[in-house]
């Protein structure tokens, strides 16, 4: 897990990955910028971790939630995760 600034709640961005995958290394790049820059925190798990998301998920990691809901997958938009986090 990835803390966001100090007193903050949870975080609202969740990265589910899997250890090796460089298209989660990339999304893993684009959001620690992105909340960086906005002041937030953001979750990474493990999707191996989770029988219910490997199952769920496994064909579309990285995937991308904020506030809850799944916001991207594959490949994380700059743009359209700045836009979510701004609402």
């Amino acid at each position: 897990m990835v803390a966001g600034p100090a007193g903050a709640s949870d975080p609202r961005v969740l990265l589910l990955s899997r250890p090796g995958c460089h298209l989660c290394e990339q999304a893993r790049a684009v959001i620690a910028r992105v909340t960086a820059e906005l002041g937030e925190g953001f979750e990474e798990r493990d999707i191996d971790a989770s029988p219910a998301d490997l199952s769920e998920y496994s064909d579309m990691i990285p995937v991308t939630f904020v506030d809850g809901v799944q916001h991207d997958f594959w490949h994380v938009s700059e743009e359209r995760l700045r836009a979510a986090l701004r609402r």
